[in-house]
């Protein structure tokens, strides 16, 4: 495996996201909800960063304002050391080429208007990448064949198309304009189980190949685990805990992610028997209502008084480990 770079190829600092909510025939603004809260982290060249949580704890709304799909509410945004937090969408554009996104549901992120070979084609065209039609058919059929798609089905349509060719097809699109940062938002928790190893391995190869940055979003720990040089536990805007992988798996130390792990099945039946299960109590809280203190105080079960009061910060806890 290629090993990551020391230098960072993204680095996000104290990253918000708030939604505003209104309310009343007058829209007026009646609070906010914090989608995402005080964020940070980095991101090492030809590195897989796997960033989990549960459903609504934010981890989308991160991927995305690090793609500028949202133009954040506060904090910076550093992309190969250049800061993107407010470039005006015109400067964004150019981007494009280099920061792609890879979405959850292949059907409704593929126009079912387009054939494939024009779905994949569309950035080379909108990026000015080829000349002439016979270069722009020759580098579809490339692109399809490296997602191991048959370059014939360029001429198929969405809907003529399996769960896992689809997300193939939308692998060949992000990859299009030779990108060097690709955000892989679940890219395989809408597939069956025996496609999901084969597209988390055409990731793995593509990224050794290709030299590629993932932010790899996902709520499957067990795919983190495989995919991921380093990962990132999200809950309720914010990051509790970032390590390598095999901290996080064997060593976890904030009890929230004790807890996510102690969920994953194990398939050994005399394991899991005798294992201990970590129960938590009470209800997520709301995003627009969120507690004071440390956010996952009410259900945590090493709580003292203090953690209502104090947000903790991130701390160093070894080499990484945080």
């Amino acid at each position: 495996m290629k090993q990551p770079a020391a230098d960072p190829a993204v680095a996000i600092e104290g990253l918000k996201m708030h939604f505003p909510v209104y309310k009343g025939v007058l829209r007026k603004k009646a609070g906010a909800i914090k989608a995402v809260d005080d964020v940070s982290f980095t991101i090492r060249r030809n590195e897989t960063l796997g960033l989990v949580g549960e459903s609504g704890c934010g981890k989308t709304t991160t991927g995305r304002c690090v793609l500028r799909i949202y133009r954040p509410a506060g904090g910076r945004i550093l992309f190969e050391g250049r800061d993107i937090t407010a470039l005006p969408e015109r400067k964004i554009k150019p981007l494009r080429r280099k920061i792609q996104y890879i979405f959850q549901d292949p059907y409704s992120s593929l126009n079912p208007r387009q054939t494939a070979g024009s779905i994949v084609g569309e950035p080379l065209v909108i990026h000015n990448l080829v000349r002439g039609r016979g270069e722009y058919r020759e580098r579809v059929a490339e692109l399809l064949r490296m997602v191991e798609l048959d370059p014939a089905m360029a001429g198929r349509m969405p809907h003529e198309l399996s769960g896992g060719q689809r997300q193939r097809l939308a692998i060949a699109r992000a990859l299009s304009c030779e990108p060097s940062f690709v955000v892989c938002d679940e890219p395989i928790s809408a597939l069956d189980v025996s496609v999901q190893a084969q597209i988390m391995n055409l990731l793995d190869e593509l990224k050794e190949k290709r030299g590629l940055t993932y932010l790899f979003i996902a709520h499957d720990l067990s795919v983190v685990r495989y995919i991921s040089d380093r990962v990132a536990v999200m809950y309720l805007g914010r990051i509790v805990e970032i390590a390598g992988q095999r901290e996080i798996f064997e060593s976890p130390l904030h009890p929230y992610t004790r807890a996510l792990l102690s969920a994953v099945p194990i398939p050994d039946p005399f394991i899991e028997e005798k294992r201990e299960r970590i129960i938590l109590k009470g209800d997520v809280p709301s995003l627009a209502n969120l507690p004071p203190g440390c956010v996952f105080h009410p259900r945590c079960l090493e709580a003292v008084p203090e953690c209502a009061e104090i947000v903790p910060p991130l701390r160093s806890a070894g080499a990484g480990h945080e």
